[in-house]
């Protein structure tokens, strides 16, 4: 379990889990991070009490083409978003990030995730956390070495696509010493959490350049090159240059580390998957509890401190 401490208020966290795109039944919509929802829905604190109120929704638009509730978020009740980038580049507005910006600076924590190529590059304009993403089109990695297809088996996307393993599989991690709290586990030998779900195609993230309050925090390697590659960078609360208090942040490769399908393919997923699955989840399922207890520890370190 978790080695993070909830503060004395004793208040859910309010979090807010909301995807990039419109309701869209084929599609990576709100509905297929049910099984993430449920989990958190069910935490408690050591004294009974629900740890967590979610909140989960798809975007919308309103007549100027803004969501109503990103483009105002820093005005809003919530702790924490926890943001789905599931679209083709196209998912936010321009005022729709600066809200998202406004609510950070206000000290919400955010948990922001993509894909493979260009697949939620909607996101690179979030203030800080936006720029840890590296993209094909857009923001792309730096390290020029990088920019090259990692998975070979699907042709039709390109880089960054690193092969962590088949949808249903686990892929094993490593958390980068000094291990941070929100990978430590008192139950694991390593003394940190040791698997995720694993992906035929990650996307790509770093720290971004003069940015002196964020690591690395855990690193996967390929299947397909045997590559090391990064899964998490946290985001420290500091001060900016505004004299705003920044809420803390994490930019994570992947959202298929939080969907439905990846923890449980028997929920199924949209028609255009094209790779089989493993069954290495059906196989081990005790090992889904690291990514379980690596979410409870998000919810509580990304809470507002």
């Amino acid at each position: 379990m978790t080695t993070i401490a909830r503060d004395s208020r004793r208040m859910p966290i309010r979090i807010l889990l909301q995807t990039t795109i419109p309701p869209t039944e084929d599609d990576w919509n709100i509905g297929r991070f049910s099984l993430l929802r449920e989990y958190l829905n069910s935490l408690v604190h050591d004294e009974g009490g629900p740890l967590c109120e979610v909140t989960a929704r798809n975007r919308a638009q309103n007549e100027t083409g803004d969501d109503p509730i990103l483009s105002k978020l820093d005005n809003s009740e919530f702790d924490e978003l926890w943001l789905f980038a599931v679209d083709a580049g196209n998912g936010l507005s321009v005022k729709d990030c600066e809200g998202i910006t406004r609510f950070r600076q206000r000290g919400g924590g955010i948990l922001a995730t993509r894909d493979h190529q260009d697949l939620g590059s909607s996101i690179c304009t979030i203030g800080g956390i936006g720029a840890a993403h590296f993209f094909h089109s857009q923001n792309p990695d730096p390290d020029e070495a990088r920019r090259s297809p990692d998975d070979q088996d699907t042709p039709s996307i390109s880089w960054p696509n690193y092969h962590s393993g088949s949808n249903g599989d686990y892929q094993p991690i490593t958390a980068v010493a000094p291990v941070h709290e929100l990978l430590r586990s008192a139950s694991s030998p390593a003394g940190s959490f040791e698997y995720f779900p694993a992906h035929p195609h990650e996307g790509g993230v770093g720290v971004p350049q003069g940015e002196a309050h964020a690591r690395v925090i855990a690193t996967g390697v390929s299947k397909a090159t045997n590559r090391p590659f990064n899964l998490v960078v946290a985001f420290e609360s500091a001060d900016d240059k505004h004299g705003n208090k920044l809420g803390r942040g994490v930019a994570e490769s992947s959202f298929h580390h939080f969907v439905d399908y990846n923890w449980d393919v028997d929920q199924g997923g949209p028609s255009f998957l094209l790779e089989p699955p493993g069954d290495g989840i059906k196989r081990e399922p005790k090992k889904l509890e690291d990514i379980k207890n690596y979410v409870r520890n998000l919810a509580l370190w990304l809470s507002p401190h």
